[in-house]
Formats: structure tokens, C-alpha cells, sequence
């Protein structure tokens, strides 16, 4: 298995609440674990490790059985409402592109 990235305790309670709503999503939609995975070209492990918040999968896999099930627009409303962003950017404040070199 992989190394693990470490996460924040809080972190790992929203991969693990996004898993458990997948799995319930899953479950509403009558749908077997076997049945996901195939139709999202993933293996059974990988949508178990998926379902229970396993940080090591990749993103690729979360977005095709989002997309199985249908949520894969949820996606785009990441940080598409970034209020802290746009105060900055109302302020003036000049935003880097790239974070400075650290000395």
C-alpha cells in the first residue's frame, strides 16, 4: 500500500463523510459495489478504500465514480465562491502568482 499522506484530524473526517456519502449514494441508487466499480473501470478494493475515505486513491478514481453516479459538477463548485480571494482582490492587493522563495 502506499504511504499515506498525513492529514489534519479534520481532513480526515471530510474524506472520510465524502466516502460515506458516496457509499450511500451507491446504496440509494440500488446499486451493487461490484456493479460501481465496473462501471467506473476501478477494482472492488479501490471503491472500498473509496467508500471508506482511504486518503492514497487517487483523484482520478474519486471523479469517475462521482461521474458514475452523477455528482461530477458537484466538483466544479470548489472554491468557485472564494470570498476571501475576491475581498483581496477588491482591496487591491497584489496576488503573486507564484508564492515567494523562502530564505
Amino acid at each position: 500500500m502506499k504511504n499515506a499522506p498525513l492529514l489534519l484530524p479534520k481532513l480526515t473526517q471530510i474524506i472520510q463523510v465524502m466516502g460515506e456519502n458516496i457509499q450511500f449514494a451507491r446504496l440509494r441508487r440500488k446499486m451493487s459495489a461490484s456493479q460501481l466499480a465496473e462501471r467506473a473501470g476501478i477494482s472492488r478494493k479501490t471503491l472500498y478504500n473509496i467508500e471508506h475515505g482511504v486518503a492514497t486513491v487517487a483523484m482520478g478514481h474519486y471523479l469517475q465514480v462521482l461521474f458514475v453516479l452523477g455528482f461530477e459538477k458537484d466538483l466544479l463548485e470548489v472554491a468557485a465562491n472564494d470570498l476571501l480571494g475576491r475581498k483581496l482582490q477588491d482591496a487591491g492587493i497584489k496576488l503573486m502568482k507564484r508564492a515567494p522563495k523562502i530564505k
